[in-house]
């Protein structure tokens, strides 16, 4: 709890971006309730690690215009996580067999210094993704949520593979996901709320194609996001795909 709360001060001194009039109840406590894994936080970002998985099941943060355009090249140092108590991937895990190292918090989303673009290089923030997907529907809709964090002076954001159902295995046990999700939630006097699900393959079809409930996405991934909501306030935002406001 004393991380989290230094973390939120720690953003909002960054940036004037914090919403006015929140509807969530405690700054400090906005985290996915974990389904399988356990807590690691980084300085920027935290995650839900599941060592059966040998991946993280989400990765939350708030992303701030200040992080976007914060200019920070990229570092590329892929590296084990030491904050990863058991079955930890190594950075040539997915070398030579067919997946990309699939950010879930993305590089670009964390250009504000060098600890942040660094950090986010960690491979427990890695999960297999086809060619075709991260670099295609995926870095798209990357590129969207960015773009709306930038109009709307930040977002919360939550994304991750949905482990509930798999693809395979490769190097010694990492499950394959064969779909991912996105959530992005602006919080404030009018709060609002959307989320993706994909399938871990190439797509032309329009972002919107693939939005859904956030409840579905909960059932699908047993996650419990945004925990912090008054009850009527959750229900309202993640009982039905809402797109005003969101230029999709």
């Amino acid at each position: 709890m004393k991380y989290l709360i230094c973390l939120f001060i720690a953003i909002v001194g960054l940036c004037a971006c914090e919403p006015d009039s929140p509807v969530l109840t405690t700054r400090s406590n906005t985290l996915p309730q974990a389904s399988k894994g356990y807590p690691i936080n980084h300085t920027y970002y935290s995650l839900s690690y599941v060592a059966a998985h040998r991946q993280s099941e989400f990765a939350f943060y708030f992303l701030t215009p200040e992080s976007i355009n914060g200019g920070q090249k990229r570092t590329d140092d892929f590296r084990i996580d030491p904050k990863v108590k058991s079955n930890p991937v190594s950075s040539t895990a997915y070398v030579g067999i067919g997946y990309d190292r699939g950010h879930l918090c993305p590089a670009a989303d964390m250009s504000l210094n060098l600890k942040a673009m660094s950090e986010t290089f960690y491979m427990s923030n890695m999960s297999p993704m086809t060619p075709s997907f991260n670099r295609g529907i995926w870095a798209s809709l990357e590129d969207w949520v960015r773009s709306a964090a930038l109009s709307n002076k930040g977002l919360y954001v939550a994304t991750g593979p949905i482990l509930s159902g798999n693809c395979g295995t490769i190097s010694g046990g990492i499950t394959v996901p064969c779909t991912f999700y996105k959530i992005a939630f602006k919080d404030g006097p009018n709060p609002k709320m959307i989320g993706f699900v994909l399938a871990n393959a190439g797509s032309s079809l329009a972002l919107k194609s693939f939005t859904v409930p956030i409840d579905e996405i909960e059932r699908r991934t047993g996650l419990d996001f945004f925990p912090q909501l008054d009850d009527s306030i959750e229900n309202k935002l993640e009982g039905a795909v809402n797109l005003s406001g969101w230029n999709l």
